[in-house]
């Protein structure tokens, strides 16, 4: 771990924010996809990648709140190329929905950032599946394996290797004694809300190795790898009365993350997405989990 601010072997710290990972990148030949887009670290994310010239695809569930996030970068920045569409990760249906209308519209793909994720009390998906489970993992996954071939396709066309991104968490290291509890996923009874979000975020990491082991393998120009973005109240814990509102919400915090001393401000959060996003010089093996822009896993 990396504490206070002090820099990793990547040279980058928790003090460090996303534009200054990014600075210098020309991102104008990429095409991304970011879920969860219209707030917290996907916001943030699309901000950025648009900055350095990326066209990004907004994939939000409120596409009225994704409008309004597309029209305060513009502002921001005149020349950004962003689009909204809608994708609820909760609903297998809106996974397929949304593949096909991004396959129907020909744009390339380069980066996928699946990003949107919950922290809930026990409810089922659409799809009658525990609400962590589908949509941070089953639904990324269905969506990762949707649009595979069309970054296949754009990796080899362009010359250009593509990342998939699964931002996961340390929270995968507090989940239920027996890791995801493939048997006993919609079980109610010994539920808690915690250890469910991090059997989830097990299986983003445990989704990324594998993945990338097999693109190696296959010899395919796209890696996949996952990150902590460290510790930061954003509105994934709205339904969390641990850390709504209450003033022992950052000791929770720190005791999620098991870096106390390491929480991060929105810029800050954002940079452990960037560093192999789009530097295509670095990282390139599909590596566990990341966090500061560094390898822990």
């Amino acid at each position: 771990m990396w504490f206070f601010g002090s820099k990793g072997p990547s040279g980058f710290s928790s003090s460090s924010t996303a534009e200054e990972v990014t600075q210098g990148i020309d991102g104008s030949a990429l095409t991304a996809i970011v879920t969860g887009a219209s707030s917290g670290i996907g916001e943030e994310t699309t901000r950025v990648l648009a900055l350095r010239g990326v066209h990004v695809v907004m994939a939000v569930r409120n596409v009225d709140a994704g409008r309004n996030d597309k029209e305060a970068i513009l502002k921001e920045i005149p020349g950004a190329k962003i689009d909204v569409m809608a994708l609820d990760l909760s609903s297998m249906a809106s996974i397929r929905k949304f593949a096909s209308q991004y396959q129907s519209s020909n744009l390339p793909l380069n980066l996928l950032i699946n990003n949107a994720g919950v922290v809930t009390p026990f409810m089922l998906s659409h799809d009658g599946i525990e609400l962590h489970f589908a949509t941070n993992y089953l639904g990324p996954f269905l969506l990762t394996d949707l649009l595979l071939e069309t970054m296949k396709k754009t990796a080899r066309e362009s010359n250009i290797e593509g990342r998939i991104v699964n931002v996961s968490s340390i929270g995968h290291r507090l989940t239920y004694s027996e890791g995801i509890r493939f048997d006993k996923i919609n079980d109610e009874s010994g539920y808690y809300s915690w250890y469910a979000y991090g059997q989830s975020k097990l299986a983003n990491i445990l989704h990324a190795k594998e993945l990338s082991r097999r693109l190696k393998e296959d010899g395919v120009e796209i890696t996949a790898n996952s990150l902590h973005p460290g510790g930061i109240l954003t509105n994934i814990l709205r339904h969390d009365h641990c850390m709504n509102g209450n003033p022992f919400e950052f000791t929770c915090i720190q005791t999620l993350t098991l870096e106390s001393k390491n929480t991060y401000t929105f810029p800050q959060s954002r940079l452990l997405s960037f560093d192999w996003k789009i530097f295509p010089q670095k990282y390139s093996t599909g590596i566990l989990v990341f966090t500061n822009c560094c390898e822990i896993h």
